[in-house]
């Protein structure tokens, strides 16, 4: 049973920066699907950004240019860099990950999920 853990989160004023961390344990090896998602209060949950197995990327419209999903598989480790960022990014994010079954990652229903980090940002 994959278990994932965040953190990083934290309150910053706008333009500035953070950087999200995921760690996973249980984690055995094999191919998988990472993701970030963020919620904010009184909104439904959306997808942040992508990473596919191949090393290849996603991201939301919103965050697109401003932030960065990375992976670090010896240390089974997913980030988040989030640069310049707007009081809207404000929200707790949570990382997923899916073992991988083909086709796109952004598809997919995401099988384990951290219990989240809150991201705050003042204008």
């Amino acid at each position: 049973q994959v278990q994932l853990v965040e953190s990083g989160g934290g309150s910053v004023q706008a333009g500035g920066s953070l950087r999200l961390s995921c760690g996973a344990t249980g984690y055995t090896g094999g191919i998988y699907c990472w993701a970030w998602f963020r919620q904010a209060p009184g909104k439904e949950r959306e997808g942040v950004a992508t990473i596919e197995p191949g090393g290849t990327t996603s991201y939301a419209d919103s965050v697109k240019g401003r932030f960065t999903i990375s992976k670090d598989n010896a240390k089974a480790s997913l980030y988040l860099q989030m640069n310049s960022l707007k009081p809207e990014d404000t929200a707790m994010y949570t990382c997923a990950a899916s073992r991988y079954r083909g086709g796109s990652c952004r598809r997919y229903e995401y099988s384990y999920w951290g219990q989240g980090t809150q991201v705050t940002v003042s204008s």
